[in-house]
């Protein structure tokens, strides 16, 4: 029985750490986009060419 909580810690703590990564993620590319570091145009729109 032991085992089984120290197994569900374990597998609940990596759940966790994964979360806050795609968090932190999410909210660089968030911020990224909103100071106009990437932008939505197309690859066509970029180069010029037409």
């Amino acid at each position: 029985m032991t085992a089984d909580r120290i197994g569900l810690k374990v597998v609940g703590f990596v759940f966790a750490a994964v979360t806050v990564m795609v968090m932190i993620t999410t909210g660089m590319v968030v911020k990224g986009y909103a100071d106009g570091a990437y932008s939505l145009d197309l690859p066509e729109q970029i180069s010029g060419v037409r």
